[in-house]
């Protein structure tokens, strides 16, 4: 198995350069097929030649799938260029996989990498979270079949891939009792019976428009009992143990978008006109392209975390994934609002160099909502947060130093070992050890001013996480009606602010001692700058007390922003090259 830092390259390079008219795989060739509704065939080719379904096999069913992060950096060269690519092609298979890989036994492990590495597709029918009536139900069910097995019946009129894909992850309702009113089935949709599955219209959507969102019917369809996934009313279970694989991924792919959008606008700032200026020349421009920047390298942050934690902490992540999850498609929808204030009137161009902004810009709400949605990774965070508040924060000790590692070793990934709620919250550990690194150690090398302000910034965080213990350890044990509240939903969404900072501070100060060699953004992350002016930005949208702002590191990372555009390197932590 090649490294995959290779495999990354060898993607990337495949693709070929993104504005080069004359690359068959390029932005004039993405946009005619998003604009006809279809994949493009060539791209489709590069995965297939690169073999990309074996990223989504565990590598003890003879897949590539070994580390969480590393997955999340194997998707980018993919969503960079086209979300509806990157999807409908294998996350989506991914995602419909990850209930047999969390539940299934050895039979229905080994046939969902059979078909995956077979270039088949598996598609995933979700249950419906709630109905208004029975009138308007969506679903499938399976009730009892006398001469044994069930009996699968229903439709649902958008799934992804549904006609593509040979493969059908079921969730299915076997009863009426709460928690345990459905049953994952995994299907061959060669074995089954003809002319009892059937094909419903495909839907069009706004963005990812070359990805198929159709339905399926299914009539009166024998099930045998090898196809129930872990056992029956076990399906609530497995989707919410899915989720904390499934939600550390989404910072990954927003931010492979965005990179593609902040490449865009920020060659657009530096065109020069006629009268040798350039849009780069205005303060405000400047401003949006280093607040984009961070914003990504926020969002890369808190997917290093999300993904390791999976390998590190087991016990303490689910905080962490619905945090990423919640966080990173925010702050980067607000960060292209600001970039296509920049372009004006070209953001909303269809064709051209111009109009990749926009393809990207339409597809984010369709990459990053997934079937729960914000608000239900806010209600994940939420009933954890009492119990931080009583025994973790201020408390904990720090996580390992390896979680904050881009390119650091792992454990073997394990994934009946995630909890839904954690014990602890060593993420916010760092804060503060962070806080006491800075007030009392010494200055980081070569920056005293911003090391100095970047003490200043997680000062003011340690004191977020204080108030934030204060009002939660206030909260009765089991009140979730007060839980339930718009003041605590809002404090929930600081925590994940807090968190964000945490994250940053992680990764900074691992840098300092563990950098990779040869790693081409091992110098600019080990400058307290970056971190400085990201905090800055995360302390704003608190509304915290704050230093003066550091402008002097925001022209640092304004300066690496330009770097990265003519050195032709990726907008994350990594820098990895682009063709």
């Amino acid at each position: 198995m090649r490294a995959p830092r290779e495999r990354i390259d060898a993607l990337e390079h495949a693709f070929g350069p993104l504005e080069d008219a004359d690359n068959p795989l390029g932005i004039k060739a993405l946009l005619a097929a998003d604009a006809a509704g279809e994949v493009l065939p060539g791209a489709e080719q590069v995965l297939d030649a690169q073999e990309f379904n074996a990223e989504f096999v565990p590598a003890e069913h003879g897949g590539r799938l070994e580390r969480m992060d590393v997955l999340g950096r194997v998707l980018r060269p993919a969503f960079r260029r086209d979300a509806s690519l990157g999807f409908g092609y294998g996350l989506n298979c991914f995602f419909a996989a990850v209930p047999v890989w969390t539940g299934g036994d050895i039979d229905q492990r080994e046939l969902a990498a059979r078909l995956l590495l077979d270039g088949e597709r598996i598609a995933v029918a979700r249950h419906e979270v709630a109905h208004g009536n029975d009138f308007v139900r969506d679903e499938f069910t399976a009730r009892s079949d006398p001469g044994g097995g069930l009996r699968l019946e229903g439709s649902k009129t958008a799934i992804a891939n549904a006609s593509r894909a040979r493969g059908l992850v079921v969730f299915a309702r076997t009863g009426e009792v709460s928690g345990r009113s459905h049953t994952v089935l995994l299907l061959d949709r060669a074995e089954l019976p003809a002319g009892q599955v059937e094909d419903l219209r495909r839907h069009t959507t706004n963005g990812m428009r070359s990805a198929e969102f159709g339905g399926l019917r299914i009539t009166d369809c024998p099930v045998p009992d090898s196809a129930v996934v872990s056992a029956l009313g076990d399906g609530y279970d497995l989707s919410l143990r899915s989720s904390l694989v499934i939600r550390g991924l989404i910072p990954s792919i927003v931010l492979a978008g965005a990179d593609t959008a902040l490449r865009t606008v920020t060659r657009f700032a530096v065109r020069r006109r006629d009268d040798g200026r350039s849009s780069l020349d205005v303060q405000h421009v400047r401003d949006v392209l280093t607040g984009a920047f961070l914003d990504l390298l926020l969002s890369d942050c808190l997917a290093l975390v999300a993904t390791r934690a999976l390998h590190l902490l087991p016990k303490q992540m689910s905080a962490y994934a619905a945090a990423a999850a919640y966080l990173a498609p925010k702050i980067v929808a607000e960060a292209m609002d600001e970039m296509s204030a920049v372009l004006g009137e070209e953001s909303f161009a269809e064709d051209g160099t111009y109009g990749m902004f926009q393809k990207q810009l339409r597809d984010l709400p369709v990459t990053s909502l997934g079937h729960a949605g914000s608000a239900g990774r806010q209600v994940s965070i939420l009933p954890q947060l009492p119990y931080f508040a009583k025994h973790a924060w201020f408390a904990d000790e720090e996580p390992p130093a390896e979680l904050f590692h881009p390119y650091g070793e792992l454990p073997p990934l394990q994934l009946s070992k995630p909890r839904l709620l954690g014990d602890g919250d060593p993420l916010a550990a760092t804060l503060v050890a962070c806080a006491d690194l800075l007030a009392f150690g010494e200055a980081p090398a070569g920056n005293k001013e911003a090391g100095t302000t970047l003490s200043r910034l997680t000062h003011a965080f340690t004191g977020e996480l204080d108030e934030l213990r204060r009002v939660f350890a206030a909260v009765p044990d089991g009140d979730r009606k007060a839980l339930a509240s718009p003041h605590h939903f809002g404090l929930a969404d600081r925590y994940t602010l807090v968190l964000a900072a945490a994250a940053c501070l992680g990764v900074w100060r691992e840098q300092q001692t563990a950098a990779e060699p040869g790693d081409p953004s091992g110098a600019f992350l080990a400058d307290p700058s970056w971190a400085a002016a990201a905090l800055y930005r995360l302390g704003r949208r608190l509304g915290l007390a704050l230093p003066d702002r550091p402008t002097a590191c925001e022209q640092r990372v304004l300066a690496e922003v330009l770097t990265r555009l003519h050195g032709r390197r990726s907008y994350d932590l990594y820098g990895s090259a682009v063709a």
